[in-house]
């Protein structure tokens, strides 16, 4: 330690002194035979932190004519800011099928889709037993604060709608991924399909954060309710996943509900049809000239869809079956 901190030591007062009193190329031997020794003497845990250091001074050299030209908060002329890194990963380009650059780097072009808005949007499962009852007064439980504290505001209700909907794929498919593992065995495809049912909800809470910003306190209703949701789906769906699925079966039931009155709202003009954001535009392949009305009429499509999965993940489990033995439907858009 103490061989270490004063070649170190030695090795700094070179650097500030060598200018004024030794040619340049003394200091350059000096500070190589400085680096050399402090190679030799590190001990072999600590190799990959000296040639680290070592290269990283050789950056910092390299960096100060690319910092010459970037602008103020360190972004060049294309908001753009360059991260150097010692272990060499540079983020591949991706270009859209015009030969345009393509913009986002939260979702690529071969995950982007068309969606169905010809889906059945009155599809309703009956409750029959008494967990599906319980499944469904829950639900109906969960709509009548959220009707009175947001009331007509759907551009905020639809982003709170999304921070509950976007946890119950995650959950379920981290659930099954651990499960996969612990059990050696596959999943029928079911963790991909939860998790992008989760991502594709996150999806529509970027969507609506371009139309509308929540104000401090819906923030902080946000932080709290998903604090309480996600442990309270956790542990739902680890004691009965048929409850849990079709507990978001009858979700996104009630959010097909919301978004036919956000939609209502538009055509009476009491919401302003403003046009679609473009992270909209390309994540559903939209014509350029889309509105917010077109955005929500695929949202609400999107949410028919997971109705649909969560239903029949559902009906598996009522059938006395596991999930894995039923191939997932994937790609089901």
């Amino acid at each position: 330690m103490m061989s270490r901190g004063g070649t170190r030591l030695t090795s700094s007062v070179m650097a500030a002194v060598g200018s004024r009193y030794f040619s340049a190329a003394t200091v350059r031997t000096l500070s190589d035979e400085v680096a050399t020794t402090a190679w030799i003497r590190a001990p072999v845990v600590g190799l990959r932190y000296e040639s680290t250091l070592a290269l990283g001074d050789k950056e910092r050299q390299e960096e100060k004519p690319a910092a010459s030209g970037l602008g103020a908060g360190g972004s060049s002329g294309k908001d753009e800011k360059t991260v150097v890194s010692y272990w060499g990963i540079q983020p591949g380009k991706v270009k859209k099928d015009d030969g345009t650059e393509w913009r986002w780097s939260c979702f690529r072009p071969w995950e982007t889709y068309q969606s169905n808005t010809s889906i059945d949007l009155k599809k309703h499962h009956v409750p029959v037993t008494l967990m599906d009852k319980l499944a469904f007064w829950t639900v109906k439980a969960l709509r009548w604060p959220t009707d009175i504290f947001f009331q007509r505001r759907y551009g905020c209700r639809a982003m709170m709608l999304e921070t509950v909907a976007a946890v119950p794929g995650m959950v379920g498919g981290m659930l099954l991924h651990c499960k996969s593992l612990r059990r050696f065995e596959h999943s029928g495809g079911w963790i991909k399909a939860l998790l992008e049912e989760a991502e594709n909800e996150r999806m529509h809470l970027m969507t609506f954060m371009e139309v509308a910003q929540p104000r401090w306190y819906e923030r902080a209703l946000v932080f709290a309710v998903q604090g309480v949701f996600f442990n309270a789906y956790f542990l739902g769906y680890i004691i009965s996943p048929k409850f849990a699925h079709r507990m978001v079966g009858y979700l996104e039931e009630e959010a097909i509900h919301s978004y036919t009155e956000f939609l209502k709202e538009l055509d009476k003009g009491n919401i302003e049809n403003v046009p679609a954001p473009a992270i909209a535009i390309d994540y559903w392949r939209l014509p350029a000239n889309s509105t917010l009305r077109d955005v929500v009429m695929i949202v609400r499509a999107d949410e028919a869809h997971h109705r649909d999965v969560n239903h029949f993940a559902s009906d598996i489990h009522y059938q006395g079956r596991e999930l894995k033995e039923t191939p997932a439907p994937l790609d089901y858009h």
